[in-house]
């Protein structure tokens, strides 16, 4: 192995993340400020609705410790995203069925008493029945409203929180680029003079 080989290897470490198809977006605009690179993606075991991320990073990446607490906050914040998320639909989803299996369940009562022979008692249960099979739809947009309403400014809080997180991982990332950058345009400014020198001496 030459040299130059020597001097350009980087030793890499992998990560492997599933999330949700909807968070994916996120984690791949995010993970680059703390050093990774996205290295390609697969269907996850979970399922269509969530696909597997593989990042890979220098394995001597400066400020690494830093890095990685910050890559723990963000990590926190996008979970926290996704279960406030979540929780605009879970709490409608439920009465929704709920109110759904009450009707189902006068609308059972109303058949049977139908092939009983008593057919007005059948009327009166049907009419609940038939309301419980219309008023699910209404419920889950309503709770779902009310509930999109109240946790979206928490929501904007987290992504803003996240957005901070990643400001400070790309500033310790990109912390010794222009360092790096001056002493290396020194090392070649001093090499060219070097050869100018060789090639005017006699």
């Amino acid at each position: 192995m030459s040299e130059t080989e020597k001097n350009n290897f980087i030793g890499y470490e992998y990560k492997d993340i599933t999330v949700k198809r909807d968070m994916e977006a996120l984690y791949v605009d995010s993970y680059p400020y703390f050093g990774w690179v996205l290295d390609g993606t697969s269907p996850a075991v979970k399922g269509l609705t969530h696909v597997t991320l593989k990042f890979k990073r220098d394995r001597k990446i400066k400020n690494k410790a830093e890095l990685t607490r910050l890559q723990h906050q963000f990590e926190s914040h996008a979970k926290e995203i996704e279960r406030l998320e979540m929780s605009k639909v879970v709490g409608a989803s439920t009465v929704a069925y709920v109110v759904g299996v009450f009707g189902t369940a006068f609308m059972a009562c109303s058949v049977f008493s139908y092939l009983a022979g008593m057919l007005p008692l059948s009327i009166i249960l049907a009419v609940p029945g038939v309301i419980g099979w219309i008023i699910p739809y209404f419920c889950y947009e309503k709770i779902k409203s009310k509930k999109t309403d109240e946790v979206s400014p928490i929501i904007e809080q987290k992504y803003d929180a996240i957005y901070e997180t990643c400001e400070k991982a790309n500033r310790l990332v990109n912390l010794l680029h222009p360092i790096e950058d001056e002493a290396s345009y020194f090392i070649d400014r001093c090499l060219l003079l070097f050869t100018a020198g060789l090639t005017q001496s006699p």
